[in-house]
């Protein structure tokens, strides 16, 4: 059907199975609707127009890839139907990456650029309504058994989630596309056709339209029974999350790391729902691997004077000392500081270093320099007691190889006063400094 101006139908005009779930959310001061034109959204952007407060502050969120011919038309039909509702119209055109491995891989580029977009509107809260439905839930699992996912990937998608500092909800997800249709036509509404649901070459249009089809007629209950699968596995997987949290008690450590020791009296498959409940907790994706516990034994076996690794997309697991450490991907390492400026603030990778006045007669300001390591740094722990080789004690301090380099270091006039959070001269530290200031370091919760 081609784009039309749609009139604002009064909330009677959609059955309860469509405005219940809507309204579950009159309560939220912000409410977001991931709005592409086609008729899914288009529907949930009716329902949710006629049957949200105005206190919702709804705003429908138009994502243009650009990838289409008719990209900017279907746009301009967004807005206009927006504007005849009376619903704000957020738009974000985004450049799409051709990636390497062909349309496959255009298509989750497009889904990552879309939702690094949802993720900044959520950035102040919020809800993001998406208008996924029992259809879709059935793609997802199929999709996602063909690739070899676990129990969480067959659980689909959840009616609602986390997406950054808000939540993605789906209210429709009970629902099927072609009960959709029908109520659409029924109520006269016009939508656009993105020319890309057609393309086979696509891994989930080739489900859609080329296998879907055909496993309906053969069995006619297939949604039921996927959705019947997914609910199974959602809550294998939720078994496996509080299985994990058990472990986790015994097997990790206060610092969040996870000890070898413990670690390896489990057995493979409690090794393995670990990890990947530990790397899942710290918000990565885990990496997709033929062989886990060929990766566990490595980690968990090798020998003491061995480094190794398992790299993810923005981590790296590592070990050290007999314990499994989760260490997300550096950035450059911070410009060094000629200066602190008494009474502000700056950050230092994850840290806030201040230089505080605490005696209020001590009105010189000291010159504190802050630096990164460069090799053979010497100071003394005790005053008046023996010079001692920073890089010794780091070690004898247990600090991991990756954070000796990046520990912001503090010197006075040449003289190593400080070292990251780790220690700091009695002249700027305790009740009392012998300076009159103090110098202080937290951990950057932002």
């Amino acid at each position: 059907m081609s784009p039309g101006g749609n009139s604002r139908p009064p909330d009677t005009a959609w059955p309860e199975a469509l405005t219940e779930p809507v309204r579950a959310f009159r309560g939220e001061s912000r409410i977001f609707l991931a709005f592409s034109g086609g008729l899914d959204s288009t529907i949930l952007l009716q329902v949710a127009a006629s049957c949200l407060p105005p206190s919702a502050h709804l705003t429908a969120v138009h994502v243009n890839h650009q990838l289409q011919p008719n990209s900017m038309e279907t746009e301009a039909s967004c807005r206009r139907q927006c504007e005849a509702l009376g619903v704000d119209f957020l738009c974000r055109r985004v450049v799409v990456d051709q990636p390497e491995q062909g349309v496959g891989g255009l298509e989750e580029a497009a889904r990552q650029a879309r939702y690094q977009v949802f993720e900044q509107v959520l950035a102040d809260g919020g809800v993001l309504l998406m208008a996924h439905h029992r259809d879709d839930q059935a793609e997802t699992v199929l999709f996602r058994f063909l690739r070899g996912s676990g129990v969480a990937g067959l659980a689909g998608m959840p009616a609602r989630r986390r997406l950054g500092r808000g939540w993605l909800a789906r209210p429709f997800l009970h629902v099927e596309r072609a009960q959709l249709q029908a109520w659409a036509e029924a109520a006269g509404l016009r939508w656009t056709e993105d020319p890309s649901n057609t393309d086979q070459r696509f891994d989930r249009n080739f489900l859609r339209h080329g296998i879907v089809p055909r496993l309906k007629a053969r069995w006619p209950s297939l949604l039921a029974r996927l959705d019947a699968t997914a609910t199974a596995c959602r809550e294998a997987a939720e078994l496996s999350q509080s299985l994990a949290q058990l472990r986790f008690a015994q097997v990790g450590s206060d610092q969040g790391t996870l000890v070898l020791a413990e670690l390896s009296r489990l057995s493979l498959t409690e090794q393995k729902n670990l990890l990947r409940w530990w790397i899942a907790r710290a918000g990565y994706r885990l990496p997709e691997l033929k062989d886990w516990g060929l990766v566990l034994a490595e980690l968990i076996q090798a020998a003491p004077d061995r480094e190794p690794e398992l790299r993810g997309d923005g981590f790296t697991v590592r070990r050290f000392r007999g314990h499994l450490y989760l260490v997300a991907d550096q950035a450059e390492m911070p410009m060094s500081i000629d200066q602190l400026t008494a009474g502000q603030s700056v950050r230092w990778d994850r840290l806030r270093i201040s230089l505080n006045q605490v005696d209020a007669g001590c009105t010189q300001i000291p010159r504190i320099q802050v630096c990164a390591r460069g090799g053979g740094e010497r100071f003394r722990p005790v005053p008046g007691g023996p010079s001692r080789s920073l890089k010794n004690w780091l070690q004898e301090q247990a600090v991991p190889p990756w954070q000796r380099a990046r520990l912001p270091l503090f010197y006075e006039r040449s003289e190593l006063v400080g070292i990251g959070g780790l220690w700091l001269s009695p002249r700027f530290s305790g009740a009392a400094p012998e300076s009159g200031w103090r110098i202080v370091v937290e951990r950057d919760c932002d």
